[in-house]
């Protein structure tokens, strides 16, 4: 449960699914979710592990990836605070078909299989929201498959920070993001070097600025069609 927490339940009321739903649906999930914390490096979970949750973001940073047989990582997607992730896996009933770990301290949310369920059989709005994050992700997947294959490091980084940007799988609420230039490698299937090239390119073309442990985002249409240049 998480009534003794007021910032996960406040944060979780948020949430664009969560402001969808009944009174009487919202109090059920708010009586049934539960919280843990992932230490930085820690798995949250792992391929090939059962599902029995849907998962989300309370605050942190998450990395969705796998690992190919000769060793090489690839990175799927990034979770942020507010982002909830593995409802496919919970409709098929499967597998997990991927590994989730976090890239900094991080809290998230477990909402079990029967409450899922329930929200399926007894809530229209949820199944909307479900349809769309659906529909979001899979052109997100498809959009990554085409950067790794088709653009340049520079566009990549570009076209995956705005990705980012997505209010159905990470509704940011600030330009600011607080995420390292590694993280951004991760993302990106890029070294740590050669993102930060790329992030001093897009700074002088005044679509970010580089902080102090961050980015803050000046143009977000701009990223999504770099390197094209948007009209004055």
């Amino acid at each position: 449960m998480i009534k003794e927490n007021s910032d996960t339940k406040d944060r979780l009321a948020r949430t664009m699914w969560a402001r969808m739903l009944a009174p009487e649906h919202l109090r059920r999930v708010e009586a049934e979710v539960t919280e843990r914390f992932i230490p930085a490096g820690a798995y949250v979970c792992r391929k090939g592990d059962a599902i029995e949750h849907w998962m989300g973001v309370i605050d942190g940073f998450l990395k969705m990836s796998s690992i190919s047989p000769e060793g090489k990582t690839v990175t799927f997607s990034c979770m942020l605070a507010g982002g909830w992730f593995g409802e496919g896996s919970l409709l098929k009933t499967e597998l997990r078909r991927y590994d989730v770990v976090a890239l900094r301290d991080t809290r998230v949310a477990y909402m079990p299989r029967n409450t899922f369920n329930w929200l399926l059989d007894n809530s229209i709005p949820f199944n909307r929201f479900l349809l769309q994050q659906l529909n979001e992700r899979l052109g997100l997947f498809i959009s990554l498959v085409e950067y790794d294959r088709m653009l340049d490091p520079d566009t990549r980084v570009a076209r995956c920070l705005a990705a980012m940007f997505n209010p159905y799988l990470n509704p940011a609420c600030s330009m600011q993001l607080q995420i390292s230039q590694e993280e951004i490698g991760y993302i990106s299937s890029v070294s740590r070097q050669r993102a930060n090239q790329a992030l001093q390119l897009l700074e002088k073309k005044k679509l970010l600025t580089v902080d102090y442990g961050g980015i803050t985002i000046l143009n977000l249409e701009g990223l999504r069609r770099f390197p094209e240049e948007l009209p004055a």
